[in-house]
C-alpha cells in the first residue's frame, strides 16, 4: 500500500516543487507515495483527511497551518506534522504541537532528503492500524488497540474504547466482524465482538476485559471463541 502524504499549501509553485521532491524520493528509496495537495487550512481542518504524514505550510490564508496544527491534535495524536515555512521562527512554537521537523523554503532536494530519512522512520514505527469513527465533534481516528469491545444496540454499532468512552456507528455487527477479524478481534456472540488483546480473564462462560467488562459467549459461539482465545494466547 502506498503512504498516504498529504501536502497543504496554497502555492502551486511550492506544491508542485514538493511534490516532486517526494516522488523523487520515493523512486531513489523504494516507496510508493500516494500525494495530496489542499490548498487551504481551511479544507484541510473541514476534511480531516487521513494521512500518513502532513506537510504543513504556516503562512496560509485564513487559518494559519500553526492554527490548523493545533485543531488537528485535538483528534489526532499521532500523525506526524512537517511544517514548510520560509520562517525560522516558528520552529520553537511547533513543539506545542509536537511538529516533527520543520523545511525551510524554497525547498532543495538534499536536505529535504535528509529530512525525509527521519520522518519516514517515525513513519515507520507508527504504522498501526486506525479506524475511523463518527463523533459529535466529527470523525475521531482511534487505534484498533485502543477498542476493547464492539457491541449491538438496534442498529448502531458501540464502540467501547480503552479510555471509557463509547463511540457510535451506523451499522451491522456481522459486517464489523468480518471487518475486524483479521485484525486480532473476535465474535463471541450475535451482537458482540472482542478484541483479544484485551481480554485479561478467560472464565468457562465469559470473558473479562482490560476494562473490568465480563461478556459473554453466546452458546453457538463458545467452543470456536475458547478455542480461538487459547491459540490467540498460546502464540
Amino acid at each position: 500500500m502506498p503512504y498516504r502524504i498529504l501536502v497543504v499549501e496554497d502555492s502551486p509553485q511550492e506544491a508542485d516543487r514538493l511534490r516532486a521532491c517526494l516522488m523523487r524520493y520515493a523512486s531513489d528509496n523504494g516507496l510508493a507515495f500516494n500525494v495530496e495537495v489542499l490548498g487551504s487550512a481551511l479544507e484541510f481542518v473541514n476534511s480531516r483527511h487521513r494521512a500518513d504524514l502532513v506537510f504543513l505550510d504556516i503562512q496560509l490564508p485564513g487559518i494559519n497551518g500553526m492554527e490548523a496544527a493545533e485543531i488537528l491534535r485535538t483528534y489526532d495524536e499521532q500523525t506526524p506534522v512537517i511544517f514548510v515555512t520560509n520562517l525560522a521562527q516558528y520552529a520553537i512554537k511547533g513543539y506545542s504541537v509536537d511538529a516533527l521537523d520543520f523545511i525551510l523554503k524554497p525547498v532543495e532536494y538534499g536536505n529535504f532528503s535528509l529530512r525525509m530519512d527521519r520522518a519516514m522512520r517515525v513513519v515507520r514505527r507508527s504504522e498501526v492500524e486506525t479506524i475511523a469513527l463518527p463523533t459529535e465533534d466529527g470523525i475521531r481516528v482511534v487505534r484498533l488497540a485502543d477498542v476493547v469491545f464492539v457491541d449491538i444496540v438496534k442498529h448502531d454499532l458501540h464502540y467501547h474504547l480503552a479510555d471509557g468512552s463509547v463511540l457510535h456507528q451506523r451499522g451491522s455487527i456481522s459486517h464489523a466482524a468480518e471487518e475486524l477479524e483479521s485484525k486480532g478481534f473476535l465474535k463471541i456472540a450475535a451482537s458482540c465482538i472482542v478484541n483479544m488483546a484485551n481480554v485479561a480473564r478467560i472464565r468457562k462462560d465469559s470473558v473479562v476485559t482490560i476494562s473490568g467488562d465480563e461478556l459473554f459467549f453466546s452458546r453457538s459461539q463458545r467452543k470456536y471463541a475458547l478455542e480461538t482465545l487459547a491459540g490467540f494466547v498460546g502464540r
